[in-house]
C-alpha cells in the first residue's frame, strides 16, 4: 500500500506528561493530538499498547490483544463515578521525567479494584450492557487473557511455566474449578480491558477527526510469559511439557557483539499454516482496529528467523530457519483486504528479505543515524532513498540525535556534520530537516529530537536490561512556538497536504 508524502512524531502514550506517574489516555493525550494538528503533523507513531510484564518492555507484553491498564486515565474514572476524587488525589505525583513502575503497579491496581467494586455496586444498566457486549465481542482472546491474569495473580505473578502442572498445561477440569472459585477476579480483568478500550477508542476517534493517522507497532514474536503462548501452545515450538525447544533472537549486529537473546518462543509455522493462520488473522484484525497503519517489528523473521537452542545463554550459536514468507501475508490479505504495513527491515537483511518486502509493496525503514556509522556509502544516506520507504532520525531503540552526536566516534561525528553542513548546536533539528527534505514518502522523528534532548531521554537500549522504557516528556514541552517551527518545516518540504 502506497503512502502519500507526510510527516510524523514518535511518542508512546506512556511518555505523555501529566500528574499520575505515567502518560494516560486522558487530557494530555488530547492535548498532544491538538499539538500535532497545529504543527501540521499527520502521523502519530506509538509502540505496542499491550500490558507489560517483568522488565516493563512493550515488546514483551502479557498479551498480543489486550491493552495496558497503566494507560487508563484516573480523571475519566472519577467523572464516571467509578472512583472518588480522594483516590485520584492520592495518586497524584510530580512528573519527574521518568516512570516508577513499582509504585505505579500498586497505585493503579488499587484504583482499578475500586472502579470494579463501584461498577458492580452502582454501574448503570447501559454501562453493564456495554460491558457484556464487549466481553462477548472479544471472547476469543479476552476469556483466556482474563483467566491467565487471575491465575498469575494467585501465584504471586509468577510465569505460567512455574504454575502447578494442571493449570500450566490447561487441564480443563482444573481451569473450570479455578474459574468458578475466582470468578470475580476473572471478571475484574475483563472489566479493566473494557475501560482501556473505551478510552483508547475515544482517543483514536479524536485523533482521526483531526486528520491524523496512528502508526501502531506489532512485534513479530510474543512473550513466553503471555496469555497467547499459554493458551495456544500448539502454535509454538514447545515440547510435551510446554517448554520452548528453541527461542528467538538475532545474531551479532550493530548493537551487540554476541547478538540479542530475546527468549521469545518461536512459531511452529507449519502448525499455523494448517490452521489457515487464523490466530495471525485475528491478531492483525484486532490491532488494525486500534491503529491505522502497522509497523511490523523484525519483518525479516517472516523470511527467515534466528533460532537459538533454548539452553544457550547468548544468541551466537543460533541458525537461520525459514519463515512463512508471502503465504502468511497473502492469506491475511485475502481475509482482511490491503494491509497498511511498514516493514521494520533493520539489522542483517538479505536479498530475499528485500524481495519479500518489495513483492508485498511494503515500505522499509531507513535510520539517518546509521548513515554515518561506517565509512562509505550505505542505504541510510538520504541520496540513496527510494520514495517507498520511511525515514527516521532514530527510533525508540536508538539514542537521541543529540546523544548520538555526543557519543559518536570522531570519524562518525565528522561525517555527520559534513553531510548535514551543520555544527553541534543545531544537530537535532538539522537531522530532522534532512529527513523531511528526503524523497522518502514518510518521515518521522522521536519527540525527544524535536526537544533536543540528550541520552538521559533515550527510550531503550537493545541488549541492556533495566532502567529503560521510563522516559516522560516534561509538562511544559509543547509550545505554540515549537508547533509553528514544525509546521514551517512541513510546508517547506511538502509534507503537509
Amino acid at each position: 500500500m502506497a503512502f502519500k508524502r507526510s510527516a510524523g512524531i514518535l511518542l508512546h502514550p506512556t511518555s505523555l506528561p501529566g500528574s499520575y506517574g505515567i502518560g494516560t489516555l486522558g487530557k494530555h493525550a488530547f492535548d498532544f493530538v491538538d499539538f500535532l494538528a497545529s504543527a501540521g503533523i499527520s502521523l502519530w507513531q506509538i509502540l505496542p499498547l499491550g500490558p507489560t510484564g517483568y522488565g516493563d518492555s512493550p515488546y514483551q507484553s502479557l498479551s498480543a490483544f489486550a491493552g495496558n491498564p497503566y494507560l487508563i486515565d484516573p480523571e475519566a474514572l472519577c467523572e464516571e463515578g467509578l472512583i472518588s476524587s480522594e483516590l485520584v488525589e492520592e495518586s497524584v505525583q510530580q512528573n519527574r521525567g521518568t516512570i516508577d513502575f513499582g509504585r505505579l503497579f500498586q497505585e493503579k491496581n488499587r484504583m482499578l479494584d475500586e472502579a470494579w467494586k463501584q461498577f458492580n455496586r452502582k454501574g448503570s444498566s447501559a454501562a453493564k450492557l456495554a460491558f457484556e457486549e464487549f466481553s462477548l465481542r472479544n471472547a476469543s482472546w479476552l476469556n483466556d487473557f482474563s483467566l491467565f491474569m487471575a491465575i498469575k495473580e494467585s501465584f504471586n505473578h509468577r510465569s505460567w511455566t512455574q504454575w502447578p502442572e494442571p493449570l500450566k498445561i490447561r487441564n480443563q477440569k482444573a481451569l473450570k474449578r479455578f474459574s468458578i472459585e475466582h470468578q470475580d477476579r476473572v471478571q475484574r480483568h475483563k472489566f479493566v480491558q473494557f475501560l482501556f478500550f473505551q478510552q483508547w477508542s475515544t482517543v483514536k476517534t479524536y485523533t482521526n477527526a483531526a486528520g491524523i493517522r496512528i502508526i501502531g507497532d506489532i512485534p513479530i514474536f510474543v512473550a513466553l510469559d503471555s496469555a497467547d503462548t499459554w493458551a495456544h501452545p500448539e502454535l509454538f515450538q514447545l515440547d510435551e511439557h510446554h517448554t520452548p525447544t528453541k527461542v528467538a533472537g538475532v545474531p551479532p549486529d550493530y548493537f551487540t557483539a554476541t547478538g540479542q537473546l530475546w527468549g521469545n518462543p518461536l512459531y511452529d509455522w507449519e502448525a499455523n499454516r494448517l490452521r489457515d493462520y487464523s490466530w495471525w488473522i485475528e491478531r492483525m484484525e484486532s490491532t488494525l482496529a486500534m491503529v491505522d497503519i502497522l509497523r511490523i517489528d523484525h519483518f525479516r523473521g517472516f523470511e527467515s528467523y534466528w533460532a537459538v537452542p533454548a539452553e544457550e545463554t547468548t544468541a551466537v550459536n543460533g541458525c537461520w530457519e525459514p519463515g512463512p514468507g508471502r503465504d502468511l501475508f497473502d492469506t491475511i490479505e485475502a481475509n482482511l483486504g490491503p494491509l497498511p504495513i511498514i516493514a521494520e527491515d533493520l539489522g542483517f537483511v538479505t536479498k530475499e528479505v528485500h524481495e519479500l518486502r518489495d513483492s508485498l509493496g511494503f515500505p522499509g525503514m531507513r535510520i539517518l543515524q546509521f548513515a554515518f556509522e561506517n565509512e562509505g556509502e550505505n542505504i541510510d544516506y538520504p541520496h540513496t532513498y527510494v520514495r517507498n520507504c520511511v525515514v527516521y532520525t532514530g527510533t525508540h531503540d536508538n539514542d537521541t540525535c543529540r546523544g548520538w552526536l555526543e557519543h559518536a566516534s570522531a570519524e562518525a561525528r565528522a561525517r555527520a556534520l559534513r553531510y548535514l553542513g551543520t555544527d553541534a548546536e543545531t544537530f537535532s533539528w538539522d537531522m530532522i530537516r534532512t529527513a523531511w527534505a528526503s524523497c522518502a514518502d514518510l518521515a518521522l522523528a522521536p519527540m525527544q529530537d524535536f526537544l533536543n534532548l540528550g541520552s538521559e531521554s533515550r527510550m531503550n537500549f537493545p541488549g541492556k536490561a533495566g532502567g529503560y522504557w521510563t522516559w516522560r516528556m516534561a509538562d511544559n514541552s509543547l509550545s505554540p512556538e515549537l508547533a509553528e517551527r514544525i509546521r514551517i518545516l512541513g510546508k517547506t518540504f511538502f509534507r503537509i497536504g
